[in-house]
């Protein structure tokens, strides 16, 4: 005897060697012998041979329409065989009872089963559905197909135009047009972004490095929600002395100015003015929502993401012919450059003139001011007093080095598609200026936050390492007790929030952030990722603009200066280091003389070849062949002149002891 059984989720038979109750000893046709249950036989048969039943039953089972098969069995349960002898219209046999049982096993949309041998039909509304859906599937899989053989030609469908940077950015991985860009990238062994290059949809470069910036940081848009500042419904005094600011010609965020009073007894008190948007961004007004989303100013070659609305920004900045709110810190200083005190307010000013560094420059510089011919121009007695007193305090710091060789500042000029890097020595009289002031004032309200007992955000280093906490802490790269960035509140959101703290101390009005706020470390981690992640992307803009001007210039040989690794360069002229393959072991600071290959935008990686050493002695830099470049926003200065690329790198977040992590 044989049987016809279900095992594992398939259909057998075998040759019954010995039978049980509940069981069988069967032997298959390839002699491998088993035990069964006998509650799993569904068939037993004599005729046809067992080598012959299962190729015959599937092949009957073939010629059953299963539609038809779905209309004969009506809607109660029931058995296979019973459906058998109503399909077939007699008494099946073993191998036509056994067709129908595969047929039904294999229309599970169809046929459901409720047990061994027995099925019920599938409602007629859900097998509707059910079709429909594998319907679906089947158009999916037909455009699925030419789409990867589309792709595999380097051609780009129609439905994929609208999507290649979410593809490349944050796919849906559910989506069809993912599904065949896989597998094409299978099947040729490329990456996504290599595949969409060779098929065109990439044209251009600096817009692709945009876009995925965008998708990541800004993906409603770079546009403003209306958010407009609150009045501000207080009286604010106006200060004495008209006052005067020192920005690049690019500048729109004006957040800081200067005046100088002489004093009666001999002396001055020096005014430093920062724009005071906190009387208008009241804490998590719709305004403050943008600010701590947005967290900082986006800067990189050829244009900006402002962290405040243009409205907003032209409301506080200290624009020249107006009267502005400031927070203003007066230091009262002695002939010799002491200071021998300070006083903090909140009032106005007006803002006589907004004098532009690239313009003064040509006059006010350490040429002009060593030999007294810097000529006349606008506030020149203020800005030689200034420079004089902001040498004194880099001495009083201990930074001060005559010594220190010098080091190069690289500004990026882009108009109509064409770059134009210029240099300056950092440390320009305009630099120390405005870096020693701001170090200052960060410093002392850093200070007085600390004695009283409000908490405020600090940048702090120690060991070579950067960290921001919400406590004071030493600095030492900058060589002050404590230092809290507070001198760019239309720029930085660390800034804003320092200055609410700060008003709250001089208006002696309860702190919006006391200790132990959890806003406000939430706020100072996601200022530092984010912070860190908008310099990065600037770096990355400004090195793609730096491959776009070797291209540009027809540069085909460059020198360059070993770094500290042996195997990289620092290119001479523009901010941009490179490996260099095959390049023998050589000492860092070794210039090089190199031959520049291919370029690549997508990777902003560029082929270079060693070709000798140069003729020229070894470039010894103050970075000790470290690349570092002072970015766009010139209020950084203050930090970048004493922390090298490896301490940023560093920057990490710790809460005080009365926010743990």
């Amino acid at each position: 005897m044989n049987v016809f059984y279900e095992e594992d989720g398939s259909f057998k038979v075998g040759n019954v060697m010995q039978a049980a109750e509940a069981s069988f000893q069967v032997e298959a046709i390839s002699g491998k012998r088993s035990k069964i249950k006998a509650a799993n036989v569904l068939l037993k048969f004599n005729e046809p041979s067992l080598a012959e039943f299962m190729p015959r039953a599937e092949a009957s089972a073939e010629e059953i329409d299963i539609p038809f098969l779905w209309e004969c069995c009506g809607e109660d349960e029931f058995g296979f065989e019973q459906l058998a002898e109503d399909y077939f219209g007699h008494k099946p046999s073993a191998v036509e009872a056994a067709a129908v049982a595969i047929r039904l096993h294999a229309a599970p949309m169809y046929f459901y089963r409720k047990g061994k041998g027995r099925y019920k039909a599938a409602p007629a509304d859900t097998l509707k559905a059910a079709l429909a859906g594998l319907e679906k599937k089947r158009l999916q899989a037909e455009q699925a197909a030419k789409y990867v053989e589309q792709l595999a030609q380097f051609e780009l469908p129609d439905a994929f135009k609208p999507l290649v940077m979410p593809l490349l950015f944050k796919p849906d991985k559910n989506t069809l047009e993912f599904k065949a860009l896989d597998q094409a990238c299978k099947d040729l062994q490329i990456s996504p972004l290599r595949l969409f290059e060779r098929c065109g949809a990439l044209p251009d470069a600096h817009d692709y490095h945009l876009q995925m910036f965008l998708l990541e940081y800004f993906p409603k848009g770079t546009g403003f929600p209306p958010a407009p500042p609150t009045p501000i419904d207080i009286e604010l005094p106006i200060a004495e002395a008209p006052a005067f600011s020192l920005d690049d010609s690019s500048t729109t965020e004006i957040d800081d100015a200067f005046t100088v009073q002489p004093q009666a007894g001999g002396g001055w008190r020096v005014g430093v003015h920062i724009a005071a948007p906190t009387l208008g961004i009241l804490p998590d007004s719709p305004l403050d929502q943008i600010v701590m989303q947005r967290l900082s100013t986006v800067y990189f070659p050829g244009n900006k993401y402002t962290m405040l609305p243009d409205e907003v920004v032209q409301r506080f900045t200290l624009q020249e012919g107006q009267i502005c709110p400031t927070v203003s810190m007066y230091i009262d200083i002695t002939a010799d450059f002491d200071v021998i005190g300070t006083e903090s307010r909140v009032e106005q000013v007006r803002v006589a003139a907004n004098l532009r560094n690239d313009v003064l420059e040509a006059q006010f510089n350490d040429e002009t001011l060593a030999n007294d011919t810097d000529g006349e121009y606008p506030f020149k007695t203020e800005l030689r007093l200034l420079w004089q007193f902001a040498c004194a305090l880099e001495k009083r710091r201990g930074k001060y080095d005559p010594n220190r060789p010098p080091q190069v500042d690289y500004n990026f000029h882009v108009e109509n598609d064409q770059i134009r890097i210029t240099t300056r020595k950092r440390g320009s009289p305009i630099d120390k200026l405005v870096s020693e002031l701001m170090i200052f004032v960060n410093c002392e309200w850093g200070g007085l936050l600390g004695k009283k007992n409000v908490p405020g955000i600090y940048r702090a280093q120690a060991n070579g390492k950067v960290r921001m906490t919400t406590n004071p802490a030493p600095h030492q790269g900058l060589g002050v007790p404590q230092y809290a960035w507070s001198s760019s509140p239309l720029r930085r959101a660390v800034d804003l929030i320092n200055q609410r703290q700060l008003l709250a101390v001089l208006r002696d009005e309860p702190a919006p952030y006391p200790k132990g706020s959890s806003v406000l470390f939430e706020a100072m981690r996601d200022f530092d990722a984010t912070y860190n992640a908008y310099l990065d992307f600037q770096d990355g803009m400004e090195r793609y603009w730096c491959l776009r001007w070797l291209k540009q210039e027809n540069i085909t040989d460059v020198g360059g200066v070993v770094l500290r690794d042996g195997q990289s360069v620092r290119l001479t002229g523009i901010p941009l280091v490179t490996k260099v393959a095959a390049m023998p072991e050589l000492s860092p600071g070794t210039r090089v003389e190199l031959s520049v290959g291919d370029v690549d935008y997508l990777s902003r990686e560029v082929d270079c070849k060693f070709k000798g050493l140069a003729s020229a002695p070894a470039e010894m830099l103050a970075d000790d062949g470290d690349d570092e470049h002072t970015r766009i926003d010139a209020d950084d200065l203050t930090e970048q002149a004493e922390t090298t690329p490896t301490e940023q790198a560093e920057t990490t977040v710790e809460s005080g002891s009365d926010n743990p992590v």
